[in-house]
């Protein structure tokens, strides 16, 4: 068995991240995540999402040692953790921190195994224990309004899921558990610390024989649909199915909303962001996601409302900034939209779209060269819309750079080659030789 990682001084220790490989009565893997080792005798901390359908879960360490479950000592399906008992041995540890210190705008750092580049072949193992850099952006609730994730721009992949988040201390604070752009969500320490005492464990099949009962369980699975094999329909299917039985299962509702996205569905996805709200009227994402609905289908001030809602439960949400940048400078209003945009860029300056945003409020304001290095930046950052490239054509224009000009209404045509107005104006420049 080999794992890459490495352990140094006044680094976290490594050694003590597990690599979690599930696997089914018949053997096969079902899935693979990560943990951590929080007590020298063997107990692990990682999510329960984790063991969703496992049979057993194997354990592997950066230093090439490797462990079974041997027990379950708890396990909190709503708020997605479960402390598990290693075989008998002594294991290095991670120091549990203070989830309940943790502040806006503190370091943050988080440790897991990308679930692509975890390689299994017969008794071989090869994963690659990945470290990430960030820092808290808020403390909120999303569909519980009675459990709080910390809300950092530290990223989490695929595999990541049950991985510790340390401060700069190298102490736990959090426990990776939901990943994605401005919404990488990591469990409070503080809502696990008081499971790390218990006596007596359970087996798996006996999380199996409740799991079959789960709702949670069954949205895991859908989840795992959705997001880990891209199914969208298997994912509709077993939402679905949740709401049959519990019409107010947040998250299902939620989770379903983006399965009729994938599947270019969006009235359908309209109404379970608008059910998703009704019941937890301050879920930021579902606040911002329906608003960008609503933007997109010329509901300019719905979607300020929802934007705003959504920056007002979650003052650091980068995306939801942003997003309102965009439908204030469509209302026109671009002075009030600088601000937020501006705000969204301090958070994440490598966000195109708030580059691309930001450029559009500075350029109705006639601030062309500011607004002419906004969409150069976003530009580089990754964006080619037709809009901006006519904006940097009137930019271009205006300033006389008649050959930066003409590349623009080029570049325009190349984008759309049926483009009458841009084969016109190319046709009333000055001819260069």
């Amino acid at each position: 068995m080999i794992l890459s990682g490495s352990a140094s001084a006044y680094e976290v220790n490594k050694n003590a991240v597990a690599l979690l490989i599930a696997k089914d009565k018949t053997g096969k893997t079902v899935g693979t995540g990560s943990g951590f080792v929080a007590r020298p005798e063997g107990i692990l901390i990682t999510n329960y999402h984790v063991l969703v359908d496992a049979h057993v879960i194997e354990v592997h360490f950066p230093n090439g040692s490797h462990s079974d479950v041997e027990g379950i000592f708890k396990v909190d399906r709503a708020r997605d953790f479960a402390v598990l008992k290693l075989k008998e041995g002594f294991y290095s540890t991670l120091e549990i921190g203070d989830s309940s210190s943790v502040k806006p705008y503190d370091y943050t750092s988080a440790l897991g195994y990308p679930s692509a580049q975890v390689m299994q072949q017969k008794d071989m193992v090869d994963g690659q224990l990945v470290q990430t850099y960030g820092f808290v952006l808020g403390i909120h609730s999303q569909a519980h309004p009675k459990i709080p994730f910390i809300y950092t721009t530290t990223p989490f992949g695929p595999g990541f899921s049950g991985g510790p988040v340390v401060n700069s201390s190298n102490q736990v604070v959090g426990l990776a558990t939901i990943e994605g752009r401005s919404i990488n969500l990591a469990l409070p320490i503080n809502s696990v610390k008081e499971f790390l005492n218990q006596k007596t464990t359970f087996s798996f099949q006996k999380l199996l024989n409740e799991d079959q009962a789960s709702l949670e369980a069954m949205y895991y699975r859908g989840n795992y649909f959705l997001y880990g094999l891209g199914d969208a329909n298997k994912a509709v299917t077993e939402f679905e199915k949740i709401l049959a039985r519990n019409p107010n299962f947040t998250l299902a509702h939620y989770d379903l909303a983006v399965a009729y996205r994938d599947l270019g569905m969006p009235e359908k996805a309209i109404d379970q962001y608008e059910k998703t709200l009704e019941l937890t009227p301050d879920f930021p994402e579902a606040l911002s996601n329906l608003g960008g609905y609503y933007f997109r289908s010329g509901k300019l001030d719905q979607s300020v409302e929802l934007f705003k809602k959504a920056v007002q439960v979650y003052p650091n949400f980068i995306q939801a900034l942003s997003n309102l940048g965009a439908a204030l400078n469509k209302q026109g209003q671009p002075r009030e939209a600088i601000a937020h945009l501006k705000k969204a860029l301090s958070l994440d300056p490598e966000f195109a779209i708030a580059n691309f945003n930001l450029g559009n409020s500075l350029f109705a304001l006639n601030l062309l060269d500011e607004a002419h290095k906004k969409f150069e930046l976003s530009q580089k950052q990754g964006i080619d819309f037709l809009s901006m490239h006519w904006k940097l054509y009137e930019i271009h224009k205006k300033n006389q750079r008649h050959r930066d000009a003409e590349k623009e209404l080029k570049t325009i045509l190349q984008i759309d080659p049926f483009n009458e107005e841009a084969k016109k104006r190319l046709s009333e420049l000055p001819i260069f030789h």
